[in-house]
């Protein structure tokens, strides 16, 4: 763990305390400024945020769910932005700068007013007495939303990070309320099972207001929670629903019916099912921001989200998937299936040790034909030793082929795809980018690579790969 900047170390009793000058000495700080990375309960967050008489302006969607959550947020922003709207939107983790977790119309937070937004939390945070420590989620999560506050937004589209019920952003009252999937994540702070993790979840609806299931089985708990609570729910399937064939799709909601649809932008077998719940929020919420069809099709059409099934432009085709969970690795394999042949998969595989390791290669068993794994850093890294483990728990026992040899003895093979190399493969590297630098020089190009298993994975991919 990086040391507490100097100008925030404890200097005596009544000492004067000045605040860090950047961003970086700003978040090393909040990593240390609560004795625990994750601490369930608004008390502390809530007090924080009546001291700062932060209210968020403009409509307020609030989006939890195991998988799906950052997509559909994008595609709300996207489709409101289209309609004229100015939209605060609000996710987390980012993958290569923090600014990424907060953007109005698009554009990140500048530093500056990033800077003044963490001032603002902190004096409003050491003005009570006793004064709360804050979990870096916690305070970050008050500093966008303060930043938000100084902004004359017309909607502000919130990602839930974890759970619901309990995460920082449940603070602020959801006028509409998503759960876009209920599955296994998160187990040892949300519930051993789905209808645990569901209830949690649904905890983000409110009395009265849409809260949008999109999930195709939701758990029996977020239907049961909707109904104590009164909320207005729309449940996937009776409430709206969606069709499609190869070329273009169709939603039905109560009374929104929307043909000819083009397909999101963003890839992804479970696509439609998260441009499906951002249809249906708007439709509920339409007397307060009616979105004409044009800025439906055009939302859709344009929207970005990186890391999510993104495929690179390039050969050989470079895929990059933040997916996390068992969950997300069958949406993967799905989604690889819908994509043009490729003779050899090639993954490039990291994950936080406190993930389900095991699911996720299970989920990706017989899809993969080479592994390389690299290990993540930090308090919950996990080395890739501890992968090739996990791996071999399932039999999976590829050649331990050594792909730098061959990146050496490229240059000299006539032809790469005479290069008698292993039908299946698992190879240890040290990081990413030495992962990357070799399997660029030397995968041929009917071959694909996927990255895939953590944010922090595929950030670096990201920063090696977005100027090939």
């Amino acid at each position: 763990m990086a040391p507490v900047p100097m100008e925030l170390e404890n200097t005596g009793a009544g000492a004067e305390r000045s605040n860090p000058t950047t961003v970086e000495a700003w978040l090393n700080y909040l990593e240390h400024l609560h004795s625990h990375a994750i601490d369930m309960g608004l008390e502390r967050v809530q007090a924080v945020r009546q001291q700062l008489r932060l209210e968020l302006p403009g409509v307020v969607f609030t989006v939890a769910g195991t998988n799906g959550k950052g997509s559909t947020c994008a595609m709300l922003a996207s489709i409101l932005q289209q309609a004229g709207y100015r939209v605060g939107l609000y996710t987390s983790p980012h993958l290569l700068r923090f600014t990424e977790r907060g953007r109005v119309n698009g554009q990140e937070i500048p530093e500056e007013a990033l800077l003044q937004a963490f001032a603002a939390v902190e004096a409003a945070r050491t003005a009570l007495h006793p004064a709360p420590t804050l979990t870096y989620f916690e305070f970050t999560t008050l500093a966008i939303a303060w930043w938000f506050a100084q902004q004359p937004l017309d909607a502000v589209v919130l990602e839930v990070a974890m759970g619901g019920r309990l995460d920082a952003v449940n603070v602020f009252d959801a006028d509409c309320a998503i759960c876009t999937s209920v599955d296994l994540d998160h187990m040892a702070f949300l519930g051993p099972n789905r209808e645990a993790i569901g209830r949690e979840k649904a905890g983000v609806f409110r009395p009265g207001r849409p809260a949008i299931v999109s999930d195709p089985v939701p758990p029996q708990s977020v239907l049961d929670h909707a109904k104590a609570m009164g909320a207005d729910l729309w449940l996937l399937g009776r409430d709206f629903n969606y069709s499609a064939d190869k070329q273009q799709w169709a939603y039905g909601g109560r009374a929104l019916r929307r043909a000819g649809l083009a397909f999101p932008a963003l890839r992804g077998a479970n696509q439609l099912l998260n441009a499906c719940a951002a249809m249906a929020a708007l439709e509920a919420m339409h007397l307060r921001l009616p979105v004409p069809a044009q800025a439906l099709r055009q939302g859709l059409l344009w929207v970005e989200w990186p890391g999510r099934c993104q495929v690179l432009p390039g050969q050989p085709s470079v895929v990059l998937d933040v997916g996390h969970n068992p969950h997300a690795a069958a949406h993967l394999r799905a989604s690889l299936g819908q994509m043009g042949f490729a003779r050899y998969t090639h993954c490039v595989f990291g994950m936080l040790a406190d993930k389900d390791a095991a699911g996720v290669v299970q989920a990706l068993q017989g899809v993969v034909d080479h592994w390389h794994l690299v290990p993540t850093t930090g308090a919950r890294g996990r080395s890739a030793e501890n992968l090739l483990a996990v791996l071999q728990s399932h039999a999976i026992q590829g050649t331990s082929y050594d792909w730098h040899t061959l990146q050496t003895a490229k240059d000299a093979l006539p032809k790469f795809d005479e290069a008698k190399t292993p039908e299946c493969s698992v190879q240890i590297y040290s990081s990413v980018e030495q992962a990357l630098s070799v399997l660029m020089r030397v995968v041929p190009v009917d071959d694909r690579i996927v990255v895939f298993g953590s944010f922090a994975v595929v950030g670096e991919a990201y920063s090696v790969l977005r100027c090939r």
